[in-house]
This record gives structure tokens, sequence and C-alpha cells, in this order.
């Protein structure tokens, strides 16, 4: 549509300040032309320098609210004097209206003529006089606004008073009305102050007439005898201005003035015709130039009333109808415009249909936006649907252009519309400042919202199907955020593949039809790390998660919906939209949580998800009977540990029996082999793979709680001698070291059971021994580990991978979706889901969770052989011992050989504890020590577990090995000995945790310290006074303790050490002789107790007797 703007517009788009500097360069503009399609005015303007500048502005939004952007070539640079003087210079230059229809800007004035019609206002304020030698000259005339208006100048005078010439423009009218300079005389000053307070806006230099006053003022500043009539305000460039006098009332009438374009507009004429008329005072005046008489018009309408009526913009032939329609209704007495033969104006009285608009736009202020979006504003409007016209609910428009230029006029029923936004308001919904709402793109007046923005879920899932039922149309763009279709659940189904696979789909109910939620999740994932990555506990489980399905349907449902499955899933995921999603039969923990998150379907063996639900159940699994030639007294979690092994056996599958240290993983192991037999199942050996220092306690065990057990040692450099009797046995030990170097005879059996105890020997895969155990052949298996876990989770795949084959995935895929992602990012989800996949084959019992079946103090004999050279320096100090001790008790009898007896039993227990204590040079050479490498087993498995341990041992030297040890395993500890001068320090240090192991000798920590920090006591070498004993283990055994203590004793078997413990039980007599501080009162033995204790080392036996059991290693004996 072509361009068309007021003075009015020019002033708002500029202001005032520079429309009225503008005025003097409207003459100066030059080159004048619209270009663009008339959207484009261009032109020069003359200023101060000797170049015109150029100027241009493009107007946007014609056919709403026209805007303007411009730009000089002056150093202002925009919204410049030249860009003021090249529109109003263009007023005169405005494109031709189009021949037919009804513009906007006509409709515009009628609503507003009609609007001042119902509300009149009018305006009363009071004026003012002065004098000197010049005097002040007024000059009515046109002006850039629009209507005449008034100047004022500083005029020279004749003698007579009479205006002689025209000086500079005169403007200092508030100061003059304070303080009244010379020229300006008494008559003057109530003309000076009624212009001065019934002026509007801003004082830029001329003054309006509006109203009564303007018509008081007007009277009395022609009284002065020094008003002027001019055709332009300065009179200097339009000629001799004329003097005004008082003349006689003039008749006014309304002709309507035709244009060249064809057009017509009203206007106000007088008889006889007027240079001047000014419609704004009350009443009208005219001016006139060639009489010089000024006067008031005499007209049947008021100036206000008529004042409107002239600011009617041209109309064409074809707009004269509806023009002529308006005025008859609200102004009847005006004179309509002339038509030629025009249907009459079509008028719409119909019931609105009330429509609701939701929107959402970004926003740069977050004052009024939502916290789970702040930088969008979700929002509404209202329109009322008139016979399919709709109007604003906001506005008061009442016509409406057709896109071929006709108008309707509309009968509002404003009742109706008010009583359906009252229905908006009961459903939550406010006003929202449009002033709050900034943003790249402009808000909309009228804009509603919830009173909290968070609420907009609840709105459209409760409210809006409520407003629909009550008539209300409701529109959503595409990019309101809640237009969306709620997902309330995910449906699952498992298929069972029949390769010990399930085959996984996931789907929606969308519109009636299942959707497959597998390629929007990949989608989903793939725009928010946050799902995979790790921070799967920073999404709130309302926060709403959209999708988007192949037809583009918006989806939404809330995190907690979707955070269950990709708990159970997440691995899965990292490959989803790559092929199949499929879990294996025996993902117990996987199978029972989808099962528990609902609305999944299982397709398949039901006793697969049967035995899911009870592997779950962990020790809840139905106890068996002990075996009835268990040779011990099972404690209640030894005997859910058989149930779970007996469970693990029936349905095929393997696990890890991973207790803490001292809870009986042998004894429950034993049990489970035992009750295999008594059941006729064990018609093939079980296998028991076992650290070499393990080999002894094994043996013994068996011996002791299982004699009716075939146990077979295949340890020892006459192992080979008994390789032919593996089928005949029940039980056959071998160890990690000897594995692989018998490899070619234990792969040619087939085992019932294939066990390894300490487990975490074969956390690396790639070693001899862990590829040899993958080769042998049997039925079940099953790990034994207090830390199945010790430095990564490759540790724990590679046990898996022994125990559950592709359970965990290869190597490469278990670094990838495990490893890395939980060690290197600290996942924490995959390591719960980790956690959860395997637990049903891992039983785990820490020493405080069955502390109840405990007593408060356990004591554990650990005996270990001695082997190789340390055992042949062990035989060369006994049999020497044995042969000076019978000497001297041949030469001086029992009683006065005691010194000698004890330096030889001290002898042999260095030996015991490590051969460099003792004093001999071929002792020095031999590097082995079988109870300091049993130690350094025991310890790094104990503090895992978070024990805090005692260590005490009566030889100070052995203590400064342990310590030399530890450095190299680089493992904490402190040490109070006799040499201890600080004793503060380090008690102080172990009671803070600064260090899990106190290192103590006899002398210095036997007494006297408590320590009840710590809940493990190991005691390194026997003390042969189970009083001193029992006062260094009460060191943490005492008041104050709560937690369970432990007592290990580490005893070489068959040496003097082992011999003394029996002696202890049997004899305690006996052994307080031997350690007493008063020799000669002590109860003596005979030669025969001697000759024991100083027996030879017996050989270790291939296989026990079932008849006759040697009870020997390693025992366990309860203390109150």
């Amino acid at each position: 549509m072509p361009v068309s703007y007021t003075r009015k517009q020019i002033t708002d788009w500029l202001g005032s300040h520079t429309v009225t500097k503008a005025c003097d360069y409207v003459h100066a503009v030059s080159e004048l032309k619209w270009e663009d399609d008339y959207t484009t005015l261009t032109g020069k303007v003359q200023g101060t320098r000797s170049r015109p500048y150029d100027a241009w502005i493009v107007f946007n939004d014609v056919d709403e609210d026209m805007w303007i952007e411009n730009e000089c070539t002056c150093p202002v640079g925009f919204e410049c004097k030249h860009v003021a003087a090249l529109l109003i210079a263009g007023l005169e230059h405005l494109p031709k209206q189009p021949a037919s229809g009804v513009r906007p800007e006509l409709v515009t004035w009628l609503e507003g003529f009609r609007a001042a019609r119902t509300a009149p206002v009018a305006r009363s304020k009071k004026p003012a006089t002065v004098k000197a030698t010049h005097a002040l000259a007024y000059v009515i005339a046109g002006s850039y606004r629009g209507g005449p208006e008034i100047f004022i100048y500083k005029a020279r005078v004749n003698a007579d008073g009479t205006i002689r010439s025209f000086d500079d423009p005169w403007r200092n009218v508030e100061n003059a009305l304070v303080k009244p300079p010379k020229f300006v005389a008494e008559e003057d000053l109530p003309v000076l102050r009624g212009l001065w307070l019934d002026r509007s806006g801003e004082y830029t230099g001329s003054f309006g007439l509006q109203g009564t006053t303007g018509a008081a003022v007007l009277e009395k500043l022609i009284a002065t005898g020094r008003a002027f009539v001019s055709p332009t305000a300065n009179p200097m460039h339009s000629g001799e201005p004329c003097a005004l006098h008082t003349g006689p009332l003039r008749r006014g009438q309304i002709a309507w003035h035709s244009l060249p374009d064809t057009r017509v507009r009203p206007v106000l004429q007088t008889e006889p015709p007027a240079t001047l008329l000014l419609s704004a005072p009350q009443p009208c005046w005219y001016l006139d130039a060639q009489s010089g008489e000024a006067g008031p018009i005499d007209l049947p309408w008021s100036a206000a009333q008529l004042g409107e009526f002239l600011t009617m913009p041209p109309i064409t032939l074809d707009e004269a109808a509806l023009v002529g329609t308006v005025l008859q209704e609200v102004a009847p007495d005006l004179p309509r415009p002339p038509t030629h033969d025009v249907a009459s104006v079509r008028v719409i009285n119909a019931t609105p249909v009330p429509k609701l608009a939701l929107d959402t736009r970004p926003t740069w202020a977050s004052g009024w936006s939502s916290t789970a979006s702040p930088n969008v504003l979700d929002f509404a409007t209202i329109i009322f649907d008139y016979a399919g016209h709709a109007l604003d609910a906001q506005s008061n428009v009442t016509l409406i252009s057709t896109p071929d230029g006709d108008v309707i006029q509309i009968k509002r029923q404003l009742d109706v519309e008010q009583r359906r936004l009252m229905e908006l308001h009961k459903a939550g919904l406010r006003k929202v400042p449009a002033s709050r709402a900034h943003g790249p793109h402009p808000f909309p007046d009228g804009m509603l919202a919830p009173q909290n923005l968070d609420d907009w879920p609840a709105f459209t899932k409760i409210a809006l199907p409520a407003l629909r039922e009550n008539g209300w149309q409701v529109a959503m763009t595409d990019t309101f955020r809640h237009n969306v279709i709620e997902i309330e659940a995910i449906d699952g189904v498992l298929h069972q593949a029949g390769d010990g696979w399930f085959d996984v789909e996931m789907g929606i109910t969308v519109n009636d039809r299942i959707v497959r939620l597998e390629p929007l999740l990949a989608d989903l994932f793939r725009r928010d790390a946050r799902w995979l990555s790790g921070g799967l506990d920073a999404i709130a489980d309302d926060e709403a998660i959209e999708l988007k399905t192949d037809r583009n349907e918006r989806l939404r449902l809330r995190a907690d919906r979707l955070k269950p499955v990709v708990r159970v899933l997440i691995d899965l995921f990292d490959t989803i939209g790559e092929g199949e999603l499929r879990i294996s039969e025996w993902d117990a923990a996987r199978l029972d949580a989808l099962d528990r998150i609902g609305r999944w379907q299982f397709h398949g063996d039901t006793s697969i998800r049967q035995c899911a639900q009870r592997l779950m159940a962990g020790p809840g699994v139905s106890e068996v009977p002990v075996p009835h030639g268990l040779q011990a007294e099972l404690r209640p979690y030894q005997r859910q540990g058989l149930s779970w092994m007996q469970f693990l056996r029936e349905h095929d599958l393997s696990g890890v029996l991973a207790d803490d240290m001292g809870l009986g993983k042998t004894v429950q192991t034993l049990s489970h082999i035992l009750a295999e037999k008594e059941a006729g199942r064990l018609d093939r050996p079980a296998l028991i793979v076992v650290p070499t220092t393990l080999v002894h306690n094994w043996r013994v065990e068996a011996q002791r709680f299982t004699p009716d057990l075939r146990v077979l040692d295949l340890h020892g450099p006459q192992r080979h001698e008994r390789f032919d009797e593996i089928t005949g046995h029940d039980l056959i030990l071998t160890t990690y070291a000897l594995l692989w170097r018998d490899q070619s005879v234990l792969v040619k059996h087939d085992y019932h059971l294939l066990i390894l105890d300490e487990a975490q020997y074969v956390k690396n895969a790639a070693t001899k021994a862990a590829t040899t155990i993958r080769e042998l052949r049997a039925r079940h298996r099953l790990c034994l580990t207090g830390t199945p876990l010790e430095n990564h989770l490759g540790e724990l795949w590679a046990q898996f991978d022994f125990l559950l084959p592709g359970f965990l995935g290869t190597h490469k895929d278990f670094t990838r979706r495990w490893r890395s992602p939980i060690e290197k990012n600290g996942d924490t989800i995959r390591r719960d889901l980790l956690a959860r996949r395997i637990r049903p084959f891992m039983l785990r019992r820490r020493k405080d969770e069955v502390a109840t079946e405990l007593p408060p103090k356990t004591t554990i004999v650990r005996s270990v052989e001695l082997e190789g050279a340390q055992r042949d320096l062990y035989e060369i100090v006994r049999a020497a011992m044995q042969e000076k001790i019978r000497a001297a008790v041949t030469a001086k009898g029992l009683a006065r050989s005691h010194i000698i007896v004890l330096d030889a039993l001290l002898k042999l227990r260095q030996v015991c504890c490590d051969p460099r204590l003792v004093k001999l040079k071929q002792a020095a050479r031999i590097k082995e020590s079988a109870k300091l490498e049993l130690l350094l087993n025991m310890l790094p498995e104990l503090i895992e577990e978070g024990r805090r341990i005692l260590l005490f041992s009566q030889f100070t030297g052995m203590l400064e090995l342990i310590a030399a040890a530890l450095d190299v395993a680089q493992i904490q500890y402190v040490v109070l000995t006799g040499e201890t001068t600080d004793r503060v320090t380090p008690v102080r240090r172990f009671q803070q945790g600064e260090a899990p192991l106190f290192l103590i000798s006899l002398k210095a920590g036997g007494v006297g310290l408590n320590l009840t920090t710590a809940d493990t006591v190991i005691h390194y070498d026997p003390w042969w006074n189970p009083a001193v004993e029992n006062q260094a283990t009460d060191r943490a055994h005492r008041l104050g303790q709560d937690k369970p203590v432990f007592v290990y004793k580490l005893i070489t078997a068959g040496s003097v050490e082992e011999k003394i413990v029996v002696m202890q039980q049997q004899k305690a007599a006996l052994a307080d002789a031997i350690l007493s501080e008063d020799a000669a009162g002590a109860v003596k033995f005979s030669a025969d107790d001697l000759e024991a204790l100083f027996e030879p080392i017996p050989a270790a036996p291939a296989a026990s007797s079932a008849t006759k059991p040697r009870s020997r290693g390693k025992t366990v004996t309860v203390d109150g």
C-alpha cells in the first residue's frame, strides 16, 4: 500500500525540537523522489556546507503501526533536522492513493472520531499584559504541524507605537512572566500568560490556540494592535504581514473540497472567504489578510466536534459511503460527503466465538520466563470471531477492511466478550505486562499467562480441555513449548531369541498407534549428553523431555518415566540405532528391574524370569540342609552361603563368594562340595586353584571339616607321581604357579566344580594361569575372594569372563561401556547398574553385616608351611638344637637345662618368623619367608575391607623387616617399640586414621594403650604365655569398642609354633612353665614333651585318608 503520513507522525518519529529546527530547511530540499514501490523517500538538503546532504528514509510496517529508518550524510548521521525537512517536504509529494477501497488510515480516523464523539474534552485556562520602546509582535501563520500557530517577534516601533520592522523571534516567555522586560507591555502579560499556560508539551517557539481559552487569548492578542497574519511563520520570507483588527462575525460552513487526484476532504469556509481559519479555538476564528479583519465564525457545530472532523484524511468516492454511514450514526448533523451509486456498508451482528492462541517466543530478559526454560516466554492471546472476522479482545475496533477494499461494520457484543474473558481468569490466566517481555521479535498486547509460569503444563492438561468443551477454539503455534502429546508410560517387550539372549523392544502409544521408542531415544541421546554420560541424576524428575516422531509429532514425557529404563539399559543405549538391543538370560538384575518398572511383557521361558527373581533375593534363596558329614557347625550366614552356592549349581550358574576375610569362605565351600558328594552329583572331582601359601590351609581344613572328601594335593616336586590319581579323588588342590606347568595333564579331565580361591590372582586375563583356567572344562565355576576388586574394573571383568563368558562383553567392549565411563568420568549410573548386574552372582557379607551372629571377639589361626631353603634351615637348627638339648639334659638334667631349651626354642621361632632374624651365616643368604609372604597377602585385603589393624611381635627386628616390606608395598603404618621416645604421636596418628596399620612390640605396647579404633589384631609370632597375649589383644578389645574384633594368629605349620599352640590348649601349665619368668618355680615337663617340641616338620601327605583325619592347621576358636 502507498505511504501516507502526517506532520504529527513526523513529530512522533523525530521529536518536536528537531522538527522545529527543520522548518527553516524545508525550502532547501531538492531532488525529492519516492523509490522501492513508494516505501523509500530520498532527497538532498542544503545545509551550512557548500555541498547538500543526502538523506534517505525507509517506511516500515506501512499497513500497521508505521515506523521509519533514516540516514543522512551530515555529521549527526540520522534523526537530524535534514531528515525532518525531507519528511515535511515529502508531505506535498505523497504517492496517490488507490482509486477504490477503504484505506487503513481512514478506518483509523473514523474509529478515533467515533471515540471523540462519545467523550468530548473541554479545556479552560487563564490569560495576562506589557510595554516599552520595542514591542512584541504576534504573527499568526501556518506551521509545520499543519495548523496556524502564533509566533512572537521582538519588533521596532514607530513613534506612534506602530510596528516599524521585525527583529529576531522572541521566545523568552517564561522569564518575562516573572520579570517583564521594558518592551513587554502590560497588555501583553495576559496574552503571554494565556499562551504559556495553554501550551501543549515542550515549548518549541510557537503557540497553538485551543478551546475557549485560545479564543479569549486571540481576542486579547488582536486588541493589542500588534497582531499580524502571514502565509508562513517567517514574515521576512513571505512579504509584509498584514496587521489585524477585530472584524464582524462571519458565517461558516463545511464544504467537501476536491483534490487533484479526485479525492475529497472536508474544509471550513466562510462567507466572505478568509486567508486563515482557526478551528481549534472555541468559537472558531477567521483571519483575513486582504481586509485585515479577524473575528469569530458562526457555526452550528462545536469547535471540538468540528476540529476532529476536519482532521479526516482525504477520501475517495468509494470510501464516501462508509464515511456517510458512520456520520449518520454518530454525528448526523455534520454534512456527509458526496457519493456516487455504491452499495450500503455491510453490518455484522453475530455472537462472537472466543479463540485462544498459544505461543512461545524468545526473550532477552528472564523476568517473566519460566524456570524450566529461562530464555523464552509462553503466552496466550485472545480474539473474538464475528462471522469469520477476527477482532482483538484488547481493541475497540468495529470496522474491518476487506482485501478488496470494502469495510464491514461489526456490532460487538461487549457483555459476551467480558463473560468469556472472565472464564480465562477463572482458569488461572493473568495479564502479562508487555514491558516485561523483550526479545528479538515483538510481543503482542494483551498477553495472558498463569500467575506462576511453571503452571503451564497443568493449564494445558486440565484447563484447556474444559475451555474447549465450553466453546473455546484453541490454536497452538509449532513453537509453543506445550504443544505436545503427553506420554504417560513406556511399554516394553522381551522376546527370547533361543540363543541365551533376549531381544528388547520399546514402544509408546501415540494417537492410538504404537511407535517404536528406540529411534526417538537415539535422537534424544544425541541432543542431550546428560542421559548417557553420567549426568542422569542432574536431570530433575519433573523435567519435560521432548521427542519427535517421523510424522513430526511432538511428544513429551516426564524424565522420571524414562530415567528408570536408562538406569537399567544405559550400556545398551550406547549403540542404540545401530541394531537390535539384546540382554543375556543371565542378566537377572536387568530382567528383575524391567519387571518392576511395569508395563513390560516377557515372552519366553518363565523359569528364567523366576530364576532372576530368586537370584535377586540373594541369601533369601531356599535353605538347603547342611551335609551330614560336615564336622562343623555353620553359622546362619554360612548356611545362607551354602544355599546360595547350591542355587547357582541348580540353575547352571556361576558366582563369586566374596565374604570378608575371616567369615569362613573355606568351610562354606567345603560344605558345598560335600553336599554335592552326598547328593551323588560329584561324579567328577572338584578342582580348586589356590595361592601357594594356602595349600596347607585347604588340606588341613578339608581333613578337619570334611573328612569324607578324598583330597589330592598336586603341589611340590613329587606331584607328577600323583597325576594318575586325579580321577580317584573328590577334591584336587593345585596352585596358580603350577597350573600352567601342569596344563597338559589337567585339561585331559572334566571337573564337576572349578573353584578359584583368592580369585584376584587371575585379574590379569593375559597371564598363563588365567589362560589355562579358561581351557579347563567344568560344569560349575566359583570364585572365592575377599577383594574381588583391588585396583581397577578390568580385574572384575577377568573374573566374570571366567565365570560367565560374554556376560560383560569382550574386554574392549567392557572398557568402552563400563570401565572408562566409571573410572575416568565418574559415571555413577553405570557404576550402580554394573553393581546391580553382578550382584546376583556375587554373595558378599561384611563382618559388620553379620556381627549379630559373631561373638565380640573371634580368633582365627592362619597356618603357613615352610618351603625350600627356609624349611631346610629350620631342620638344620632343629636337629642341632635337639642334639644340644639331649646332651645338656643327659649331663645336667632337665631342670638345669632350661636356658638351653629356651634358646633353642627362640632360634626355631625366629626361623619360623624370618630366617634373617637368626644370627647364622647360612640364614643371611635365605630370602624366603613364608609367614611374611602370608602377611603381605592378608594386609591389602584387610585394608580394603576397612579394617584398622594392630600387629604385634616380640621381635623388634621382625618389625623392622615388616616395615621394610610395607614400604615396598606402599602400605601406610606407624610403629611403637621400646626405642620410641614419642609414644603420643604414633598413637594419635593411628587413632585419627592417618594409617591403617600399627606395628607394636610386646614390651612397648603390650600394656597401657587404648586403641579402640582398631578392630583387627594380628599376632605375627605366638606368645607362649596366653595372659600376655590376651593383654596385647585387649588394646583393641576393651571397654569402648563397638565393633567385633578379629584376632589372627600366624602359625608355621608343623613347626614348634604349631606344637606350642596345641599345648596351650592341652597343657596350659606346660606353656606357662616354658615362658615363665620364674623358670625354677615352673611346672616341669618330661623328656617326652621336649622330644615332641623338637620333632621334625612332618612331610606333607599326598592325599588325606577318610578314616584318619589329622587335626592340624587352621582352627577357629571363639572367646567370649
